[in-house]
């Protein structure tokens, strides 16, 4: 079965909107995990502008699904890292000012940063998982890095689906066989959503889970985060 991973960036963006602690994001988590969320993800950022790093140091003791960090592997977020050990680093090449993330690592140009980074966390006891793109070169790429996993980057197929489902899944179907012949776990994310999640979840082998926020915090905002949170998860069955 995919697991559903939520993250929650986006009830600490509106938390932090207003200061104070409305919504609670702790219980928020909780709360999800209550509905039926097998996973929870966040991704702090240096500027601290939704998760702040107190957050995932506080997140960490009262979960008892899968703990997710996402972030780009800085000598500030490693350290984060190091403190909070979750189950999970999903390491992200974004800018420290990126709005969101929006392309997959060159696991060529990289190779030795990322090997370095992802030995470092192996000996944490911590699974590595890389954001990636189709490109077959960068997945052969992640497998000699020595990650466990890939996080399959989904804005193309959502951008596509609309008008090809099937030209907008043929890549991802590619890259999920050719990282599962190197023995990569597959996961995926963004802007996967309700009207997208169950093709994309039918069509990729051997996906393991789901990272999903965005789309799923605004459909809480009409149709209520417990709701919202089964119609997902039926998506993945």
């Amino acid at each position: 079965m995919t697991k559903l991973s939520v993250n929650i960036n986006k009830i600490a963006l509106l938390r932090n909107s207003r200061g104070g602690n409305l919504p609670n994001l702790l219980k928020a988590a909780q709360d999800c995990v209550r509905f039926g969320a097998q996973g929870i993800t966040v991704h702090p950022r240096p500027d601290e502008r939704h998760i702040r790093y107190q957050d995932a140091k506080d997140l960490k003791p009262i979960l008892n699904v899968e703990f997710n960090m996402e972030g780009y592997p800085s000598e500030q977020f490693l350290s984060l890292v190091a403190d909070v050990k979750p189950d999970q680093v999903t390491l992200v090449p974004d800018a420290p000012d990126a709005l969101t993330s929006n392309a997959g690592w060159d696991t060529i140009s990289n190779k030795a940063f990322l090997k370095k980074v992802i030995d470092s966390l192996k000996k944490q006891g911590i699974r590595t998982s890389i954001f990636i793109d189709t490109d077959l070169d960068m997945i052969e790429g992640a497998a000699a890095v020595g990650t466990d996993r890939i996080e399959l980057y989904t804005e193309a197929y959502a951008k596509n689906y609309k008008n090809n489902p099937e030209e907008a899944i043929d890549a991802y179907h590619k890259a999920a066989h050719r990282a599962h012949k190197y023995a990569l776990g597959i996961n995926a994310g963004h802007d996967l959503n309700l009207d997208n999640l169950a093709y994309f979840h039918k069509n990729i082998p051997h996906l393991l889970e789901v990272s999903i926020g965005h789309a799923l915090i605004s459909d809480a905002l009409y149709l209520g985060l417990e709701n919202t949170i089964q119609l997902y998860l039926r998506q993945l069955k």
